[in-house]
């Protein structure tokens, strides 16, 4: 069942090519701005593929509602809708992350570790998919929730990465993670970056699933009583 709906859901997805054209080309925008200054270039990139994942997913979810709805009435299980969407979100941004590998590969090739730039980019889909299955439960409309998702990422480049606050933002880990892909001495950031990634993911997809599945379970109806009121002369 997880893999029939996975299928379908990159059927659905498939057909919308203007969107995946925009989710493309997204990432691209946040790396070019940056590309003089490579440490910033490389994490501006996880960051714009972790929102244009996590907007895709916002999407996906929010227009799939009412038929989720439908399919769980007539039996299909909400936790294989649920997760069946999100393997098929996580193979479409894995796709548009390696795509964007090879790019960081043909125009950084000096980055002293460059298999750091690929976990950097597979930790930010993993990320980014859940969340915007998050926002989905929490807001139900798409605009809105494509707003909450860019004022996640504003903060998320805004704010100071040392401070207190920056490590409750969902891609704090990209810092760390960058901070491994390119420093030569940076294997302290590893443990953290992917602590924190473990933390963020498990807390988006559990929050997310049971959102999902309360919501799409069906409400028994019990059967009325039969007979007349206790006590009831005839």
């Amino acid at each position: 069942m997880l893999l029939v709906v996975a299928s379908t859901v990159l059927r659905e997805i498939s057909r919308r090519r203007v969107a995946l054209l925009f989710i493309l080309l997204l990432p691209l925008v946040f790396y070019l701005v940056r590309i003089d200054v490579h440490w910033q270039a490389i994490r501006f990139l996880a960051i714009g593929i972790g929102w244009a994942v996590a907007t895709l997913s916002l999407f996906s979810h929010v227009g799939s509602r009412r038929m989720d709805e439908r399919l769980s009435v007539v039996g299909a299980p909400p936790t294989a809708l649920f997760f069946g969407r999100q393997l098929a979100l996580v193979a479409v941004g894995l796709g548009v992350a390696a795509v964007y590998f090879g790019l960081v590969a043909l125009t950084q090739s000096e980055l002293p570790r460059l298999g750091g730039v690929a976990l950097l980019l597979v930790t930010t889909v993993l990320i980014g998919v859940p969340l915007g299955a998050l926002v989905s439960m929490v807001i139900t409309r798409e605009l809105e929730g494509a707003l909450a998702l860019l004022s996640v990422m504003a903060l998320q480049l805004l704010v100071d990465p040392d401070g207190p606050m920056a490590k409750l933002l969902p891609l704090w880990s990209t810092r760390e993670l960058s901070a491994y892909a390119i420093q030569e001495h940076g294997a302290g950031s590893l443990s953290s970056g992917l602590l924190h990634f473990v933390v963020t993911a498990s807390i988006c997809v559990a929050v997310a699933w049971i959102v999902s599945v309360v919501r799409l379970s069906p409400v028994r109806m019990l059967p009325p009583s039969q007979g007349g009121p206790v006590g009831a002369d005839g």
